[in-house]
């Protein structure tokens, strides 16, 4: 994509093909136009397709561009908000509603896989959060409380059990949350894509939407080659949303995050390294976060952009930390590198919009996409089948709260996980 090899790096080298399409040339109608190619947006494509529903989805440049085909793969259970931190933002109803909601999460996106046969390099033995020092591990104790009285297969490792997962006696403890696992996130997204080709949708891409409107009581959705008239519009354009609803883009702080993968490192070493194949990050500001992918190459990540002065900072802060907690693969170097954006709203939490009559969208998922936007994007089919009113929805409906200096509060976390990574080995 893009010509670009740090765009979406060792995902695309390894993705099956994207399904073909086409750029939408014509005026046509739909029961439903879904705009935006992620995960919200096919799951909720592919649910309303099945559910008999005519769906046309308009994607502005190809299937998984956003931070559906750059993200780390790992397939969370719940928020990034400590649980109780959740339910008094939200208050208890709102709360506990989207804490079970999250937390079924992956369980929904392995039953996608498993049914619709997608290729994706699943791997469902959970995650580990790393605890850095005695803060970390405090942090991780809260959080395995917090779900444990909520019926959570989480645990506390110690150090030893820990190291014997990771292969590193870098931490304190982690937590191991059995609900999660990782995948290869644009072959997920790909995969999706087919399954709703399968299921009758139509998908366009190279169709980015230049204007939305109403006309005879019907939505109008205009792109460059064509318009699309339906009964309902989803906006699941997120983080890198452009267009009639850029709102939803800069009601985000864009914080980039980068990655880099090792060539595959053998059967030798993987017999340390990660051997149950858990996705494991830490506890840190700066946060890390590494996993293994099928061919066994290690994918090291952190937050920073490879562009400008932070392409020679964030690779040499990689080989310290790959050091620091493999010394054997001191020498190993990496083979891809790439990085996108994680959307970050204002208090961490997900957003669900009504723009208009009958045009509706969930996004904000703050660097936990892969489960969110899948299960989101059903919620919205449902709500669009009639089997869900907007009073059943695990989230209250909000209006578009823009962040001030947008432009600079960005520059401030670039630059600043450049001065972090520029001083640090570790954290």
């Amino acid at each position: 994509m893009l010509n670009d090899p740090r765009s979406h790096g060792l995902w695309e080298a390894t993705a099956p093909k994207a399904p073909i399409t086409a750029a939408l040339d014509r005026q046509i109608s739909a029961d439903v136009v879904v705009v935006g190619g992620g995960y919200t947006g096919m799951s909720c494509a592919l649910h309303l397709a099945e559910a008999g529903r005519q769906v046309v989805l308009l994607e502005g440049r190809e299937i998984g561009f956003g931070g559906a085909g750059r993200n780390v793969g790992l397939i969370n259970a719940g928020p990034w908000l400590m649980p109780d931190d959740l339910t008094a933002r939200l208050g208890s109803l709102h709360g506990e509603r989207l804490l079970r909601l999250l937390g079924e999460g992956p369980a929904m996106v392995t039953d996608l896989i498993d049914r619709h046969r997608i290729d994706c390099e699943l791997e469902r033995n959970g995650t580990l959060h790393c605890a850095v020092g005695a803060a970390g591990l405090t942090e991780i104790r809260e959080r395995e409380a917090q779900w444990q009285r909520r019926g959570a297969p989480v645990e506390v490792l110690d150090a030893d059990e820990t190291e014997k997962r990771l292969g590193t006696r870098a931490f304190a403890a982690s937590l191991l949350d059995r609900r999660a696992g990782t995948l290869q996130p644009l072959a997920y997204a790909r995969g999706l894509a087919q399954a709703c080709l399968r299921a009758g949708a139509m998908i366009c891409t190279s169709s980015p939407v230049v204007a939305a409107g109403k006309k005879n009581g019907r939505q109008i959705v205009t792109t460059p080659g064509g318009t699309v008239e339906a009964e309902w519009v989803v906006v699941a354009t997120d983080a890198y949303s452009t267009g009639p609803w850029i709102g939803v883009r800069n009601e985000q702080v864009h914080l980039p995050y980068f990655n880099l993968a090792t060539p595959p490192l053998g059967a030798e070493l993987l017999q340390s390294i990660l051997p149950g194949r858990e996705g494991a990050w830490d506890t840190n500001t700066i946060l890390s976060s590494f996993r293994l992918d099928r061919a066994g190459r290690l994918v090291l990540g952190s937050v920073g952009a490879l562009r400008n002065t932070g392409t020679a900072i964030h690779k040499a802060w990689a080989r310290r930390a790959l050091s620091k907690l493999y010394p054997h693969l001191v020498d190993i170097g990496f083979e891809y590198e790439w990085y996108g954006q994680i959307g970050m709203t204002k208090d961490a939490m997900p957003r669900f919009h009504k723009f208009a009559q009958n045009v509706i969208g969930f996004s904000g998922y703050n660097g936990r996409g892969i489960s969110p936007g899948t299960v989101f994007g059903r919620e919205l089919a449902l709500l669009i089948l009639g089997e869900k009113t907007e009073t059943d929805l695990a989230l209250p409906q909000s209006e578009l709260q823009e962040i001030s200096s947008l432009g600079l509060r960005e520059a401030y976390y670039e630059t600043g996980a450049q001065i972090a990574h520029l001083t640090s080995a570790w954290y």
